[in-house]
Order: C-alpha cells, then structure tokens, then sequence
C-alpha cells in the first residue's frame, strides 16, 4: 500500500524551497517551510521576535507575491503554507508524512540538518534531498537504517510549477514501496513527469544539458558565429525553446549554470568527455564581474537601457562589451520555419549545406554520442534521459528522439566521419535489423532495451490519454479538416479540433453538431478536447475580417448564431458534455470550453474573453454564459441586487482579464465550484471521461435554462457614467467606450426592467447584435488587421 501525503515540510526557502513549498500548496497539499534564525539582525530589531526568527521563510513568502511568471495559481494557496524557522520548529516535523531538504549545496551542511532532522521526523515518515550534485552516500553517513530505508532524492527543476520534470534517485538501502508513493504523488497530484536517475553528478537532464551548452560555447568560437546565431539555430528550429543555449544560460544564472559544470568537472574524473566542463575564460571573467544574467541585469543579452529598454543587446565574447544585435539569416533555418511536424523539421536543419546547419549537425550527433554513452552510467535506457530533456530543458524532443528523426544508421555513419564515437550498443542494435530508439507496436509506443537486446513498452501510468492512441486503433468515427470525432471506449465520443491554433471555423461548428447527432444517438456522453499545444486561440479573426472587409454580414450573422446554438445545444444535449481545456483556451475557445454540462480543466489554462483587444465583445455566447456562471443560481432572485454580479462579467470581458491558472479561472467564473482540475495534463482525456462516465452512471440530466433579473437601462446608465469619466481623463479612447457601451448594453439586458425575467435566448440576440455592429466598425476592422500583422492589440 502506498502511503498518503498529506503535510509535507521544505528544509530551506530559497528559490527551490519556496518554489517546492508554493507547487505542493497548489496542489492542495499543506507545506510547512523552515529556513535558518538570520546570522545578524539590523539596527533595532528584535531577535527574540517570530518575525525575526521567521524572516528567511516570511520573505520568501512575500517573493512568491511579487515573482514572474507567478509560482502560485492563486493567491487562496497561502491558506495551506506555514512559516518556522529551524531552531523553534524542527519538533513540528512529527506532523509531516514527507520532509524534503532544500539548504544550500554542501555536504557539512546537510550532514548537520539531516541529523537533527532524523531526531525530530516520524520514523515512517519519507525523508529526501533536492540536492543535484552531491552524492547519497555522503549525505547518509551517520544516519541510522531506518532514515536510510526512507532516504531518496527527489530533484525538483526551477521554475517548479512550470516545469514538469521531476527526477527521483534511490539510494543503496531506499525501501522500493518508498520510491513507489513519490513516484506516484509526485505524477499524480504534482502533475510531474517522473525519470529515475542513478547517483553520478548532476543526474540524467543537468549532465546531458550542462554537456551540451557547454560544448556549443566551445565549438561557437571555432566556428566564428555569434551568441544571437546560436540561439537563432538551436530554437524552435531545432524543437527548443525561443531562450535556446544563452538565453536560457541568463535566466538560470551565470554563477548557478558555472556551479554545475564545475560540479561536473571536479566529481567526473571517470567521464572520457571531462575537458569540455572546463569554465572557459570569458565565463570566469563574467561571472567576477557580476554579469549574471537577469538576476544582475545582464549577461549573455542586456536591455539597451538608452532606447528606452526596447531594445536587447549582446554580448561580444572577444571584446566582453555589448554591441546591437544582427539579424540572423539562413537558407536552412528559413527552410525549416514553416515546417509544423517537430520531427520533419529538425531533420530539414541537420540535412541543410549551409553553415548553421553543419554546426547544428556538428553539434547535436556529438550530443547524441556522448548520451548514447551514458548508458547505464546515468540511466538504463533511452525513455529516462528524452524525458529528463524533454521535461527538465523543454526540448520538443530527446536525444534519441532526434537521432531517430536524423536516422540512427545514417547518424552513426555521419558520426564516424566526424570523429565522434556513438555506444557500442548502438550498433549491436543496428546488426539486430532494429533500425531505430522507438517504434509502434500493438498500438503501444515501444523502445529498445539495452541489456534483454529486445523492444519493450514504454512504461506510463495508466490515466495516460491522447488523441494519437485513438488514431493508432482506427476508433475514428467521422471527420472534416478542422474537427474529427473519436471512440474512446465504454460509450464515450471524443470531439478533437485540429484546425491551425485549433481556431473555431465553420467546419468545427458543423463538426460540434455532428458529434451531439452522434453521441445522442448511439453513446453516452462526449468529450471535447485534443492534443495540441493549446485547446483553442479563439476564432478565426483572419475569416471573420475578410468577410467583414468585404461586407458579407449575412454570413458572420450565420456562424456566430450557428456557433452560439452549438454550445447551447452541447449544454442541454440528453447525454452529458464535459469539456478539457488546457493552456490558451481564448475568446470562441473559453466559449467551446463553457459550452458543456461540466469542465474538467489543465491545472495550467490561460481562459479568457479576450475579444476587446480586437474591438469586439464575445459572439458565440461568452457574454451570457460567463453571466450564467458568475450569478449562478442567484440569477433570478429577488433579494440579490444584479449589479455586482455584472460589474465582474463587465470587468472580466472589458478588460479581455486572462486566469493564469485553473484556479484562477474559477476565481473569474470562468469554471465553477464543481469543475475538476488535472494536476497532469497527460491525464486531462482520461480524467474527462470519468467525469462523463460519472455523470452518465448517476441519471445525468440536462440542467434548466438560467433567467436573468436584470437591471436594463439605469445598469447601463451607471457603468456609462463610469465610461464617461474614464474617456475624459485619457483612460480609454473613444472606440474603447463604444465597445465598453455595447457590452453594458447586453450584460444589463438591453431595454428590460428588474420585473421581468430575461431568457438566455434574449440574452445571445443582444449579444449577437452588438458582435455584428462592432464588426461593421472600421476602427474594429483596423484593431483585427493590426492583431494579424503584429500579434498585439492596437489602442485606437
């Protein structure tokens, strides 16, 4: 039996500690964070004062107010984090199940806390280190067998919320039902990925990571190319993030990025690749000089404080000085950037002749290698070290991922003109007749096992869905460009948008009446979600400003009416309809996601009615539905006065207000109380189904439609006066208080009287009207082209 979670203590609020502490709050565990009494007090104050003594733990508290991006979903999780210090409340730590360590990186150090620790910790209770470079044994000397038994470490990536890897290493003595319960609280109610690493340096993404920055920086300068072409080359256009090799270098810190490869250089005496660790001297000569990076405002890159800020410079490496940047221009690069598949367009820069793509060549397979090699050293197979990069270093693809994409065979070959040395157990594999790291097999994605010299399934946890598994079993049911419907199994369908930023279009609206006269007919409940980067950006505003240019009014009436009665009909659809937004889900698409009977969010959803930024207000019954949320079951009584209940529906849509998280989005109304969240959002299908299952199991029936009491013309009246103001002191402009006046008009119900009930009906017509006259508005026209051209709002 797994044992539960329920209070877990964090040893040390620095970054990592108050990061841990923040993601367990959110999570809805309670966390107790301890760091030291301050060596020295100032002028005045009292060092036998709580606040004093808690004033490391306080102000990390106070930071994680203050932090960006934000490490709390909503400012309800302070309610679960406690404050102490170590000197008063190490006895506290009886009242944990889980106590992580999170002081500084020095073995005395941590030997000194884990034996207090061990005085003062349940003797069932789990005991861990977030070190990343220091070794369990040491850290276990002195300890008795039974803090042995529970010891592991349990290595977090900064920013902790954000990223998904979580790296679990068992010592020599770690009780196996130990790793177990992290292993499964840490995917299941942290939401993270779990990679299992031995004890070598810097584990399995922080070796391979650290080995290939700082083999990129050597082989940069031999290759005459600069900090803004390197990151330009390994971006997206390699499947890596936009902060690539030297942006990313700036945003961990320059001191931090140089304690890791020196951590490697010093403890990998054995490692045949050591030199390549070695701090090079511009890197020294930066780091003595304070240029860290964002925390010291400038390292790698620098804000050109002269223009206002606006622009970024770089750094010259010969001379150490900033110089603007130079746009960086290649054939390959270029050829890559309209490719969407991930895999197709790594290998188009690797099979490119020009310069950038010889060094993304030269680079990568020497990545490749030197990873093929740390097997079993770091890990025994190839799915932990592509997690740990894909998870710790948001690559779109692994190590061998990539090498499968690039074509194993012809990299070894490739590889072996260059002077690299692939593992030898890569070609047993090819002399196998196994041609690549991964494949399909019975529907399963599959890998090859290095020690049985045989393929296996790839191991996950069994709440994994996704959209691809459906398509692998041919369970697709019907289908147009933009939206398909699936089977997914014990009588529940599955609505998947597929449009390009799974923008709402014609067909998905066609698609979304197909699936109910399906499901209704021959299931018990659908789904709507799918597998993309985001659940939907929102319409399609190119369309809609074509048609808008070229007066065809008719027909934007016809989709934003044949939008709205969809997500009516999915409400009040016989079979239960449970939505599964995640990450962007914007104007049409919070208004796909608000359509059903219930939503099951990504803890991670950025929802919002954003329509304003393009001089619109929702069409497809955002305005109503938001309403609908926000007075709940309130909304036709008499007692309650309407108007603060729409001044936050006003506020929310006027000021186009996006939740950065699932909680937040609740806060907002966009989810109610009864919405479910997944912590892991590789479990947000499967989490759906349930809930549709659920709801089908207990007599699902389709609620009744909401009546408004609304207050008609003095409402409008009132937010008007606070308009007019606004307009007067330059807050707003005069197209902003227009579109500000048509939402008023509908959230106050139009020409209607607190006597009268007004229907959701009523309510889509006012909407639908005032949506069709902002179109007609050339300075709306003017505010949508500018969005396509520049991706922001214009102010007009």
């Amino acid at each position: 039996m797994t044992m539960r979670i329920r209070k877990v203590a964090v040893l040390g609020a620095g970054v990592m500690g108050s990061g841990i502490a923040a993601h367990l709050a959110n999570s809805g565990v309670r966390a107790l964070l301890l760091d030291i009494v301050p060596p020295k007090a100032a002028p005045g104050e009292d060092t036998a004062s709580k606040a004093f003594k808690n004033k490391f733990a306080l102000g990390a508290l106070a930071n994680m107010r203050k932090q960006k991006p934000s490490p709390i979903v909503s400012e309800q999780v302070f309610t679960a984090i406690e404050v102490g210090n170590f000197e008063d409340d190490l006895g506290r730590l009886a009242e944990c199940d889980w106590v992580i360590e999170v002081v500084k990186e020095d073995m005395a150090v941590k030997q000194a806390l884990f034996a207090k620790v061990e005085q003062h910790a349940r003797k069932d209770a789990i005991i861990s280190s977030n070190t990343s470079g220091l070794s369990i044994k040491g850290m276990l000397e002195g300890r008795g067998a039974a803090f042995r038994k529970n010891f592991l470490v349990t290595h977090f990536f900064n920013p902790v919320r954000y990223m998904k890897l979580l790296e679990l290493v068992a010592g020599p003595e770690t009780d196996p039902e130990v790793v177990k319960s992290i292993h499964r609280f840490g995917e299941e109610v942290l939401g993270k990925g779990i990679v299992y690493g031995k004890d070598t340096t810097n584990f399995i993404a922080n070796r391979v990571g650290t080995y290939g920055m700082m083999r990129t920086i050597s082989e940069m300068q031999k290759a005459e190319l600069s900090i803004e072409e390197v990151d330009k080359i390994f971006g997206p256009a390699m499947g890596r993030p936009k902060s690539a090799v030297f942006r990313t270098a700036d945003i961990v810190g320059l001191d931090t990025f140089s304690h890791v490869a020196k951590n490697c250089y010093d403890t990998l005496t054995q490692d045949e690749e050591r030199e390549v660790f070695a701090i090079p001297d511009f890197l020294q000569k930066m780091v003595a000089k304070g240029m860290l990076g964002d925390k010291s405002g400038g390292g790698f890159y620098k804000k050109d404080k002269s223009a206002g800020g606006k622009d970024i410079l770089a750094l010259d490496l010969k001379t150490l000085e900033y110089r603007p940047q130079v746009k960086v221009r290649y054939e390959s690069l270029g050829a890559a950037k309209d490719v969407e598949n991930v895999r197709e367009r790594v290998a188009t820069v690797l099979n490119g002749q020009d310069k950038a793509a010889k060094f993304a060549e030269r680079i990568t397979l020497d990545v490749l290698a030197y990873a093929s090699r740390r097997i079993p050293e770091i890990a025994d197979d190839v799915v932990n070290i592509d997690r740990g990069m894909r998870w710790g270093f948001a690559w779109d693809l692994g190590p061998f991922e990539t090498w499968d994409a690039y074509g194993v065979k012809k990299g070894v070959e490739r590889m072996k003109e260059l002077g690299l040395k692939p593992a030898a157990w890569v070609e047993e594999m090819l002399a196998k007749g196994r041609t690549s790291f991964y494949g399909v097999e019975g529907g399963k994605d599959t890998y090859w096992d290095i020690p049985s010299k045989s393929v296996k399934v790839v191991p996950e946890n069994a709440r994994t869905a996704r959209v691809e598994y459906l398509k692998r079993g041919n369970k697709k049911i019907t289908g147009n460009e933009s939206a398909s419907l699936w089977d997914m199994g014990d009588g529940v369908t599955l609505l998947e948008f597929h449009s390009k930023m799974n923008s709402i279009d014609d067909s998905i609206i066609a698609m979304m009446n197909t699936a109910l006269d399906e499901t209704e007919k021959n299931f018990r409940g659908l789904v709507v979600g799918n597998d993309g980067a985001n659940f939907s950006a929102g319409a399609n505003i190119m369309a809609l400003l074509m048609a808008a240019k070229s007066d065809e009014f008719e027909a934007i009436r016809k989709m934003a009416s044949g939008f709205q009665a969809a997500n009516q009909r999915m409400r009040y659809s016989p079979v239960p309809v449970v939505t599964a937004p995640f990450n962007l889900t914007l104007g049409g698409g919070a208004e796909s996601a608000m359509g059903g009977n219930a939503i099951q969010a990504s803890a991670e959803l950025y929802m919002g009615l954003v329509e304003v930024g393009v001089g619109l207000i929702p069409g497809g019954g955002g305005t109503m539905q938001l309403l609908r949320n926000v007075y709940g079951a309130y909304s036709a009584d008499k007692d309650f006065d309407a108007f603060p209940f729409i001044k936050k529906v006003f506020l929310a849509i006027g000021t186009a207000k996006v939740a950065t998280s699932a909680e937040e989005a609740r806060e907002l109304g966009f989810l109610n109380a009864n919405d479910g969240i997944s912590a892991n959002r590789d479990f947000l299908l499967s989490d759906a189904k349930q809930r549709v299952l659920g709801m089908a199991n207990a007599g699902f029936r389709a609620p009744r439609p909401t009546r408004f009491r609304l207050p008609g013309a003095s409402g409008y009246a009132t937010i008007d006066m606070m308009l007019y103001d606004m307009e007067l002191n330059g807050q707003v402009s005069a197209h902003d208080r227009k579109i500000a006046q048509k939402l008023a008009r509908v959230l106050t119900g139009g020409d209607t009287s607190p006597s009268v009930l007004v229907t959701e009906e009523r309510l889509l017509e006012l909407e639908l009207e005032a949506f069709l006259s902002l179109c007609g508005e050339e300075k709306t026209q003017d505010r949508l082209m500018f969005m396509l051209e520049k991706g922001k709002p214009l102010r007009n």
